[in-house]
């Protein structure tokens, strides 16, 4: 496994949590506004007919020769929020989900967006 980089060229790729579990599909990666780092992917989980997207922290995400590698479990990246595949995160939500992952959130002294999507 090496460090994940150019993730956006691994859409449609497994997503995986640390013990292996197929969480689902990469679809798209947000960035840090502030770094322009890549910061969360969104991953198409549910079953056909009732997909969504959820959203999973990138720190620490690795690859391997067939899958992006998470440090998140299955179920906390099923249970983080999402956004409708055709959906967009809002800036409302983002708070949420930094608290979901018990991350911390701050948008600066601008009040900007914390993540855009690439």
């Amino acid at each position: 496994m090496f460090p994940a980089e150019n993730l956006r060229d691994w859409r449609g790729e497994n997503v995986i949590d640390p013990e292996g579990n197929k969480i689902g599909e990469l679809e798209a990666v947000y960035y840090d506004t502030a770094s322009d780092e890549p910061a969360f992917a969104t991953v198409k989980i549910g079953i056909i007919g009732r997909h969504r997207l959820a959203l999973v922290p990138l720190l620490g995400a690795t690859v391997t020769p067939s899958a992006v590698r998470v440090r998140y479990g299955k179920k906390l990246v099923s249970d983080a929020p999402s956004i409708d595949t055709d959906g967009e995160l809002t800036a409302a939500d983002e708070p949420g989900l930094f608290a979901h992952y018990e991350l911390p959130y701050s948008t600066g002294a601008t009040g900007e967006r914390r993540l855009a999507r690439r």
